[in-house]
């Protein structure tokens, strides 16, 4: 296919994004608000040894990111990180990835727009109030979040073509900003005592590790997946897609370490008075621009109040769209109401699934209010869908050996469970407090894609597949258990810390071995994959 031409997918949606399209959209996800807040937030749990827990999110992001490069080149679909487990695994299996990542995209709009709200409140006073120090919505500041949230889905209803034409110009400033600021504050305000006059680590492994999910490090680097999720949009998506994914995720985390660095280079002795759990000074709610106010970087400061919109709100934008695209893809395999598969005649976008994104992403400003009460909910829902990809790929090299890859990850006998204990990791990470309620989460989307069922609300009825999902809750009841027992977030402290580590590795890995040993006959992936494998572009 010509590289200017336009084409329409099997899915009925048009392929008209290129490789710096779906670059663009990648980056413009993972540079959101977690840039504005994750800085200070991972500091004060980890002090400067926060680096690390950049640093180990980011291995472990990579390592995920380059599980779904490969993934994504195989199956140019819309929805990917719903469908990789169903084609490995079938129904079972892929309903559940499905409304893992369905839960994990719905939560990241309104969250982007509580960070706009957020920053804006320094100088739009009545937008937050604050409660146990943390900043959440007042009654305007309610009112504000449906506006942003209702543009999003009017921007969307435009089509692919013109969202990305928007995101192109967003996330080109957005990716420029952080890169100033990082230079400004480095050549300018930069003390090397800050990393040791209160301790490099002042709370241990434990705090870094922690620094990982409570902190946003990994809520930060997430959204490479993007991409994926545009794969039936993309006009070349076996060459482009990989290559989008990878350099995506290099650049943020580049970014993102370089910010943790700067941001604890530039503090000024003061803010630290009382420790790193305690960091103090004007304009805190918006911690780099109030922190360039406070170094007498006035002009930087107005920038970065300016980006608090620009930057969450274009993060806010590419996962309404993502959102509606999990939904069509469930749609096609059975999972929820057909309903979910009617776009618009015009621009060919699901439309009920914009609506019903929009909906249930209200309703979650009710529970969770602020930024920081959202942060570890969507981190957990985030990694409990990434968790299907390595699966997924070790149980499609079994089942399809000699299907074409555009990018095959290398090593990937060692990756893919190496990926899975990572993801394990970060959900038992963000402590007791946050996995029940993921599973509290989870149960409720088991029950309605029930109902959609027993009601005849999808024609299609795709099998279930029960036995090649067997290990799946077996999997979340134990990781539940461990969160329990564990050291993290409210956890009863029965593991001893180091002990639990080896527990959630060892589970993992005996979890991943019998999936791939229970994994779907060759017949049955050709059946669930007709007309994916040699797709032409």
């Amino acid at each position: 296919m010509d590289e200017g031409s336009v084409s329409t997918a099997e899915d009925g949606l048009t392929r008209n994004i290129g490789f710096f399209g779906l670059l663009l959209t990648s980056e413009g996800s993972i540079i959101g608000s977690g840039w504005l807040f994750g800085a200070l937030v991972a500091a004060t749990i980890g002090g400067p040894a926060a680096i690390i827990a950049w640093i180990i999110g980011s291995l472990a992001v990579i390592v995920l990111a380059l599980v779904h490069a490969e993934l994504g080149g195989m199956f140019p679909v819309s929805g990917g990180t719903t469908r990789f487990p169903y084609y490995a695994f079938g129904g079972l299996a892929g309903a559940s990835f499905g409304w893992f990542s369905w839960l994990q995209a719905v939560g990241t709009a309104p969250i982007e727009v509580e960070a706009a709200i957020t920053y804006t409140s320094n100088y739009w006073h009545g937008l937050t109030r604050t409660v146990g120090g943390v900043p959440v919505l007042t009654g305007t500041g309610y009112v504000v979040a449906t506006v942003l949230m209702a543009l999003f889905v009017v921007v969307n209803l435009f089509g692919v073509r013109f969202l990305v034409r928007a995101n192109s110009a967003i996330t080109t400033w957005k990716v420029i900003i952080p890169t100033l600021t990082i230079l400004v504050l480095f050549f300018t305000h930069f003390d090397t005592s800050n990393f040791t006059s209160h301790g490099f680590a002042p709370f241990g492994a434990h705090g870094v590790l922690r620094a990982v999910s409570d902190g946003g490090a990994v809520f930060a680097l997430v959204g490479f997946e993007q991409a994926v999720q545009l794969g039936g949009e993309s006009r070349n998506p076996q060459r482009d897609m990989p290559r989008a994914v990878i350099f995506s995720m290099l650049i943020g985390a580049t970014i993102y370490i370089l910010l943790q660095v700067v941001f604890i280079g530039a503090l000024p002795h003061q803010a630290l008075a009382h420790g790193w759990a305690t960091i103090s000074f004007a304009g805190i709610f918006g911690p780099f621009a109030g922190l360039a106010k406070g170094l007498g970087l006035a002009w930087l400061a107005y920038i970065l109040y300016a980006d608090a919109i620009i930057a969450p709100v274009g993060s806010g934008l590419i996962y309404t769209t993502t959102t509606s695209r999990i939904t069509f893809g469930m749609s096609k395999n059975g999972h929820v109401p057909s309903i979910f598969e009617k776009t618009t005649k015009k621009s060919n976008v699901p439309v009920f699934g914009l609506v019903f994104a929009f909906l249930m992403g209200l309703l979650l400003f009710l529970p969770f209010p602020g930024w920081q009460k959202l942060v570890g909910f969507i981190t957990s829902a985030t990694v409990l869908m990434y968790a299907g990809a390595p699966l997924a790929l070790g149980a499609l090299r079994l089942q399809k050996p000699d299907a074409q890859r555009p990018y095959r990850l290398p090593w990937a006998g060692v990756l893919a469970p190496l990926s899975f204990i990572s993801a394990s990791f970060i959900i038992y990470w963000s402590g007791w407090g946050v996995v029940w309620k993921l599973m509290v989460a989870v149960v409720l989307g088991y029950v309605l894609m029930a109902i959609s069922r027993i009601t005849n609300a999808n024609p299609v009825h795709s099998p279930m597949d029960w036995n090649s999902a067997i290990w799946l809750w077996p999997y979340l009841g134990m990781m539940t258990l461990i969160s329990y027992l564990g050291q993290f977030q409210g956890g009863r402290n029965v593991i001893p810390f180091g002990w639990d580590l080896v527990v959630v590795a060892a589970w993992s890995l005996i979890v991943y071995y019998s999936a791939i040993r229970l994994r779907l006959p060759e017949e049955k992936v050709d059946e669930y994959t007709l007309g994916v494998f040699g797709f032409e572009s």
